[in-house]
């Protein structure tokens, strides 16, 4: 890598160790003057007759001073040279890991050793962004593709059917309108959902107070038909749970209404329950979503947020069936308004997600 013209770290570093060692070998030297040398008598017969007079120690002392100082001033630089180079080379290593991630390779790892030094809360601290963002960026690229395979599969049906079509023109063409339109809805409401996760995620959107009981009652209320064909009791219950959210963008209401439906959709085949809780604790508004349902292997809960995961039991012909985003839009949501998202499987079956949101006044 090309450097600008100027002095490196390294040369900085060793000149200035070698300029402190110069100026405190000549304060050592001032000090042996001011304290000694002055109190020397400055005549030709010296102390007592029997001692140097100034003038001799002046001219003994001097060239042995000079030298002492050109010997302090090269051991400065070639040590300072040496120490500089040895304090660096940790620095080195960080920038070499910094050039290898700004090309693409986010595997390397710096992994220094010895003394938690500043250096290597650094390269800790480098260590744990990059292992991050590797993290991030394969699962950008595993959403990437999901994402197009979802929404390559209701072409690739659209497309068949219309081939079929053209080529059987006595084909039922009544039945083939309503498939079409199914599979079409489908990609509309992917879209849509990919759209909404887009926006939930940048969080740069204007906040306003709203009340999380009024959303879940708005929410239950365009979901009871669905209850009610599925045979399942919806209840909305607690008090008044103020936060700040978006009512512009209705995310909040996005994410009661999906979890909501996936406590509807996933639940027993009759006569199941759907409980929505809302409350104010302290300084936090919490809603709490509960259904009965199949039981949950316990390691199969943290991936219910994951996108494009559906729970067993859903099929693509069901109306609905979703995209595979409800959980995912709901944890974008949450993380976007500084809340958290707890997902507790049931023992007789079912879930519990509970969404704590900062609550204001």
């Amino acid at each position: 890598m090309h450097r600008r013209p100027g002095l490196s770290a390294r040369l900085k570093l060793t000149l200035s160790y070698a300029g402190f060692l110069a100026v405190a070998g000549a304060l050592l030297l001032a000090v042996v003057w001011m304290f000694l040398l002055r109190y020397v008598p400055d005549n030709s017969q010296g102390l007592l007759g029997i001692s140097p007079n100034r003038y001799l120690l002046v001219r003994t002392f001097a060239p042995a001073a000079a030298v002492a100082m050109v010997f302090l001033l090269v051991f400065g630089l070639v040590g300072g040279w040496i120490l500089a180079g040895r304090m660096l080379a940790p620095l080195t290593r960080i920038t070499d890991a910094a050039r290898m991630a700004g090309n693409g390779s986010l595997s390397h790892r710096i992994g220094m050793k010895g003394r938690r030094d500043e250096f290597r809360e650094l390269a800790d601290a480098f260590d744990s962004m990059l292992e991050q963002l590797e993290s991030h960026v394969a699962e950008q690229q595993r959403f990437a593709a999901n994402a197009s395979h979802e929404l390559r599969t209701p072409l690739a049906i659209s497309q068949t059917l219309l081939d079929v079509a053209r080529k059987d023109p006595t084909r039922d063409q009544r039945r083939l309108i309503e498939r079409l339109r199914a599979v079409n809805t489908r990609a509309i409401d992917l879209t849509e959902a990919l759209l909404l996760l887009s926006r939930s995620g940048r969080g740069n959107f204007t906040r306003e107070s709203v009340d999380l009981s009024l959303i879940a009652e708005e929410a239950a209320e365009t979901l009871l038909p669905l209850a009610e064909r599925r045979r399942i009791t919806l209840d909305v219950t607690g008090g008044a749970a103020r936060t700040n959210g978006s009512a512009e963008l209705l995310l909040l209401l996005r994410m009661v209404t999906n979890l909501v439906q996936n406590a509807i959709v996933h639940n027993l085949s009759a006569d199941g329950t759907v409980t929505v809780h809302t409350e104010a604790h302290g300084d936090t508004s919490v809603l709490r979503v509960e259904n009965t349902g199949r039981r949950l292997p316990p390691e199969q809960v943290p991936t219910l947020t994951e996108p494009f995961q559906r729970g067993t039991e859903r099929v693509h012909t069901d109306e609905h069936a979703g995209v595979g985003l409800g959980l995912t839009i709901v944890h974008s949501v949450v993380r976007a308004h500084d809340g958290a998202l707890d997902l507790v499987p049931r023992p007789a079956g079912g879930l519990v997600v509970t969404v704590r949101l900062p609550g204001t006044p």
